[in-house]
């Protein structure tokens, strides 16, 4: 037998519903390396040789890529501290 909390929810549905989104946000946060150019830098650096030109560029594309996803991560911050600063 499943015991039910409040919501009707088991307990079991509760706690795997939580490790669903547990492991979603360690997966999101584990380090992937990336190699990403586009093809008119890849062409450019491509002659270039020692390489700490193309790793330069990498490191660009990946920083212009990341600032949207802590811009949203704010917001949502701000926006769950306002919602729940009202209820307390």
């Amino acid at each position: 037998m499943r015991t039910k909390d409040k919501k009707g929810k088991g307990k079991r549905e509760k706690g795997k519903s939580l490790q669903i989104v547990v492991f979603t946000i360690a997966y999101c946060l584990l380090p992937i390396a990336s190699k990403a150019q586009c093809a008119m830098c890849r062409a450019a650096l491509e002659s270039e040789e020692g390489g700490v030109k193309a790793e330069a560029v990498n490191d660009g594309i990946v920083y212009l890529m990341a600032i949207p996803y802590v811009l949203v991560g704010i917001l949502g911050y701000a926006i769950y501290k306002m919602r729940y600063a009202n209820k307390k």
